[in-house]
């Protein structure tokens, strides 16, 4: 019962470190552009990480955490070593402002300490072959969006852009099938973007300064929904682990049992985390990859909430770090390509491709230290 009670207390701190550490996810581009401060910004951020909560209760991303490494090998020293070893990787990182996925840091843990427990059979391979996909896909598909919205959004012709936000809003709700809070919060959003363009439009000349100060408002709702799918999706791993946790000691059987207690203390350490910052990462993501207007953030954040709402419906836990990067990327990239610091791009790519490894052998060095003692 002690190392069960250590295990969750380490996991609702690494959940904590997660929120200091991606803080930058939810706030780099509304602080680049100067919508909020910095206090404010992250007190906006840890609020919706936990509105999240009342949003995302299928839990679908928590499901597959706990089933990466199969049932029968999973032991309090795997989860503690898979633990320790992410946290590590987490703080490192933060340190050198290098904006890595907490996600797959705690994947790896997990499944290098459960490798060196039981051997590569102990890991549920098409799970962690899934997840290592969407380390490419995940921010490919934020990128595409953003550049989408932000291609749209800067077209002349006012009706062509609405019927092709119609078209395609149609097509989303249509063929893919959101919980009804997302469906009408997607449908929302688009009216929102179709409203502020007729008003833009009507007003003759458009003026720069108005049309700055409108995105800077609409910046306040779409940071406000990435926050939301930030939390959705990050406090949700570390439910996973818990959850892992309480089967191994015997206290459950199966996941569908999760005490009601795991989901809020995971959303509430999440949230507090986010409000600690990470200010190190905000410089990377919200000015060295590429500069960012109030209407770039629009999209980069809108793009980045739409991916994570669509990745947790799938039960695939992407990092959040890496899709906002790739909004970002895109629409820098829709000005020109040279507006997209590529070099900045290519090391932190490397960061993404290194994480799960590294923690992996991380986790494996610290599992064997702890079977000497365990």
């Amino acid at each position: 019962m002690t190392l069960l009670i250590v295990i969750i207390g380490l996991a609702l701190v690494f959940d904590y470190i997660n929120g200091f550490h991606d803080a930058a996810n939810s706030i780099a581009t509304i602080v680049s552009t100067k919508v909020l401060t910095p206090f404010q910004a992250v007190l906006w951020a840890a609020f919706f990480n936990s509105v999240a909560y009342f949003i995302f209760s299928d839990h679908n991303v928590a499901n597959t955490i706990a089933k990466t490494v199969h049932k029968e090998v999973i032991t309090l020293p795997v989860i503690l070593a898979g633990l320790i070893s992410a946290i590590i990787w987490n703080l490192v990182t933060w340190w050198y402002g290098i904006p890595s996925s907490s996600s797959h840091t705690l994947i790896g843990g997990f499944a290098g300490a459960a490798i060196a427990h039981a051997g590569f059979g102990s890991i549920e391979i098409g799970k962690i072959t899934q997840i290592v996909l969407f380390i490419f896909l995940a921010p490919l598909i934020g990128m595409v969006i953003s550049a989408y919205i932000t291609i749209v959004t800067i077209m002349r012709n006012l009706w062509l852009k609405l019927l092709i936000i119609a078209i395609t809003v149609f097509l989303t709700v249509t063929l893919v099938k959101f919980n009804p809070v997302i469906k009408w919060g997607i449908v929302g959003m688009s009216v929102l973007f179709c409203i502020l363009y007729i008003f833009n439009d009507l007003k003759k000349p458009p003026s720069a300064y108005r049309t700055g100060n409108m995105y800077k408002r609409l910046q306040l709702v779409s940071s406000a929904a990435f926050s939301i799918g930030h939390g959705g999706n990050d406090a949700q791993k570390v439910m996973g682990i818990i959850a892992a946790a309480l089967m191994a000691n015997g206290n459950i059987t199966d996941f569908s049992q999760m005490p009601a207690w795991v989901p809020i203390a995971c959303y509430t350490a999440i949230g507090l985390g986010t409000m600690s910052g990470g200010w190190k990462i905000v410089k990377t993501m919200g000015t060295r990859i590429t500069k960012v207007t109030p209407l770039e953030g629009v999209g980069a954040e809108t793009a980045g909430a739409i991916t994570l709402f669509l990745t947790e419906k799938l039960g695939i836990p992407v990092s959040t770090t890496h899709t906002i990067t790739g909004a970002i990327i895109g629409v820098g990239a829709t000005k020109r390509l040279s507006a997209v610091r590529w070099g900045v791009t290519v090391n932190l790519l490397w960061a993404w491709i290194l994480t799960i490894p590294v923690s992996a052998v991380m986790a494996m060095i610290i599992f064997s230290i702890i079977k000497l003692f365990v």
